[in-house]
């Protein structure tokens, strides 16, 4: 069962998501002051898994693929997929059609989540080259 969803306050998500883009793409996450520090990073001083994930889609905005990497590499992997689902939730809610989908059966799902937990995890061990993984370290080479 659909629950009906206003389109017009649906519409709003997108642009919501230009104007953030845009804000992303002007100022600096590392260095404006205008973005909060990541709550788990500030309480444990240990990197979660989307550590550094506004600094490298900041760096993505710019182009520069090799720094967006250095800041965190599995969103830079995971971003396509993310915007995909997030367009196609948009086409079906404005529109009433669907974009193809790609179903995920429940394995490769948990596959995925042990994927992002153990991320977080090996980019905090102090062994090379596990500390690679922290925001920013391969920039540092």
């Amino acid at each position: 069962m659909r629950f009906p969803v206003n389109k017009c306050l649906f519409a709003g998500v997108p642009l919501s998501g230009l104007a953030a883009g845009i804000v992303l793409r002007v100022f600096d996450p590392a260095t404006s002051g205008i973005f909060p520090p990541c709550p788990f990073h500030y309480l444990t001083g240990l990197y979660c898994p989307g550590c550094g994930s506004l600094r490298a889609i900041h760096h993505l905005l710019h182009g520069n693929l090799q720094a967006a990497w250095a800041m965190n590499p599995l969103a830079v992997l995971l971003l396509p997929f993310v915007g995909y689902g997030l367009a196609a939730e948009a086409f079906v809610q404005m529109r009433g059609q669907r974009l193809s989908r790609w179903i995920l059966p429940g394995f490769w799902i948990r596959v995925l989540g042990a994927i992002i937990v153990g991320f977080g995890v090996v980019r905090n061990l102090p062994l090379s080259p596990f500390n690679l993984l922290a925001p920013g370290a391969m920039l540092l080479l």
